[in-house]
């Protein structure tokens, strides 16, 4: 019985053994797919770490064009507001040294610039086209239309 025992217990120690080594087989092939997995989440975050730096290159770059923009429009905005407060300058320096200048500004407007400003209050489009075709209304040509 001892051999028989002896033949058992190999036999036991091959299969644990057995065990083992497909036990450690199915790790390792674990163990790449998991590395196979990393790897590819690895070039993904890469490509989208790219993505991102360009993007933000980019807008960097439209930042420093939107700068430049208003540094522009800023010292064109300084230079209107120059020409016209040089322009109020002069303006007052006429007044104040021409006397007929100032005389026609305190004259009132005449009668059709001021029917210019006249507006009645209206309530609607209704009433803005009616008053419309009531100032100044061509009339026709006395028999150009029916001959």
């Amino acid at each position: 019985m001892t051999t028989l025992r002896q033949a058992l217990y190999g036999g036991a120690l091959i299969g644990a053994l057995g065990l083992l080594l497909w036990g450690t087989y199915q790790q390792s092939q674990a163990a790449s797919a998991r590395a196979e997995r990393d790897a590819q989440l690895i070039d993904q975050l890469k490509q989208r770490s790219a993505r991102q730096a360009a993007s933000i290159v980019r807008m960097g770059n439209e930042m420093a064009a939107q700068r430049l923009a208003q540094q522009s429009m800023q010292t064109a905005q300084a230079g209107v507001r120059g020409q016209h407060a040089a322009s109020q300058i002069q303006k007052q320096e006429i007044s104040r040294n021409d006397p007929s200048f100032s005389d026609w500004g305190r004259q009132p407007l005449p009668g059709a610039a001021r029917r210019l400003h006249e507006r009645p209050a209206l309530t609607g489009a209704d009433a803005y086209r009616a008053w419309l075709s009531r100032r100044n209304a061509l009339q026709p040509a006395a028999g150009s239309a029916a001959e």
